[in-house]
């Protein structure tokens, strides 16, 4: 297949070239370039596909969802009200949302009986259509801790090191521990409340070194993102940095000393809230709550680009409101593109997979309207989505589907 195209962003800012091309081959970037160069190493019998004036860009990033929450009200008893096959085509269908977007690859931090590893394999095989899976399976959380509905209930440290073996070997990407509570799980650990020791957590984390999986923290509270930090995981999602009810203690320390070990943060932002709370509190209140990104941002932490759908009001077919956040934040386009393609790939340990446009890569690939440079909005033009080679037509507004 070969893709021309007005401008072909390759992914780190500042690397463009106009009137472009890339060749697709065996699921595979064969080439990428200037249009008459990358042309002539395609066979007469290539198929074309013509795109005057538009953009290509690297498939994006969603590096936090829940595929088999329904992003309604009560998310945990939709899932465990529906039955296998109604589950599975329900994440088929959200999974199908996200490629829509533009996104290509999605690691998926909790599920319930290995559902999500049901629909990765769908998907490998071709049977459905939808973005790489990157799974963790249940989250290890306390004996009624956050999201416990899930499955990965551990009371003590031989518990938690088996439930790592379990979801390893069921054939989890990443393992992933609830490290504070959460807003969604009555009864359980407030969002700033510590759930495991640093000492649990870095049980957690040496149990999955032996499977080569690297550990994402669940963390809304200070205390609880330091224990993580100090014991070694890899990212840490949400990173509110809570002190209280009230209270924000933002731990410029461990904040470093993520930036020095590499640990990734995923706001995971829902474009729903934040634009809500910008409605409902004014500019400095919803700046105040969000610049955080800024700050790590400043500190040398690495960013990766999530926004948590499933859980309520995170929409599945919303991706760029998250984006433009960043955007509102401060944070320039190209950065911000750069951030959903390369940055969260390193983050993520894709760098050889996937989040450029470079020979040698998976093929995943967005074509979109009009300059997202200049206007990051036409990111919702979508016209077409290639994920490992496979091309799809694209449902909804910004698709010829």
């Amino acid at each position: 297949m070969l893709i021309t195209v007005g401008q072909l962003l390759h992914g780190p800012v500042g690397e463009r070239t106009t009137d472009a091309a890339v060749l697709v081959r065996d699921g595979k970037i064969a080439a990428a370039g200037p249009r008459e160069a990358v042309a002539a190493q395609a066979p007469p019998s290539v198929a074309r596909r013509d795109f005057p004036g538009a953009t290509l860009l690297p498939g994006m990033i969603d590096g936090h969802v829940h595929l088999s929450f329904d992003a309604g009200p009560e998310p945990f008893t939709a899932l465990l009200n529906s039955d296998g096959p109604t589950l599975l085509d329900a994440m088929a269908q959200r999974a199908g949302q996200l490629l829509d977007c533009g996104v290509t690859t999605v690691r998926d931090l909790g599920d319930r009986g290995g559902a999500v590893l049901r629909l990765r394999e769908a998907i490998t095989a071709g049977r459905v259509r939808g973005p790489r899976i990157l799974a963790a399976g249940a989250p290890l959380t306390p004996p009624g801790g956050h999201c416990w509905f899930l499955g990965g209930e551990v009371a003590d440290e031989a518990q938690l090191r088996a439930t790592v073996r379990r979801n390893a070997e069921a054939g989890a990407d990443v393992i992933k521990v609830m490290a504070s509570g959460g807003h969604i799980t009555e009864g359980g650990a407030a969002m700033w409340e510590s759930q495991f020791s640093t000492g649990q957590l870095a049980a957690a984390v040496d149990e999955a070194r032996r499977y080569g999986l690297p550990v994402a923290a669940h963390a809304h509270g200070a205390a609880s993102i330091a224990s993580a930090v100090a014991a070694g995981v890899h990212t840490v999602e949400h990173c509110l940095w809570l002190d209280g009810p009230e209270g924000v203690d933002r731990r410029t320390g461990v904040a470093k000393s993520m930036a020095e070990q590499g640990i990734a943060v995923c706001g995971s932002l829902c474009g729903y809230d934040w634009r809500t709370k910008l409605e409902r509190d004014g500019e400095a209140a919803t700046r105040a709550f969000y610049d955080r990104l800024s700050w790590l941002d400043g500190l040398g932490v690495p960013l990766i680009t999530g926004t948590d759908a499933g859980i309520p009001q995170a929409a599945f077919d919303d991706y760029l409101s998250m984006l433009e956040l960043y955007v509102w934040l401060g944070f320039p386009a190209e950065r911000v593109i750069e951030l959903a393609t390369v940055g969260s790939a390193r983050a993520l340990g894709l760098s050889g997979v996937t989040g450029r446009i470079a020979p040698g890569l998976d093929a995943d690939l967005v074509v979109v309207d009009g300059d997202p440079r200049a206007d990051p909005s036409a990111l919702r033009a979508v016209r077409l989505v290639v994920t490992r080679g496979e091309p799809y037509a694209v449902r909804g507004p910004g698709g010829r589907a």
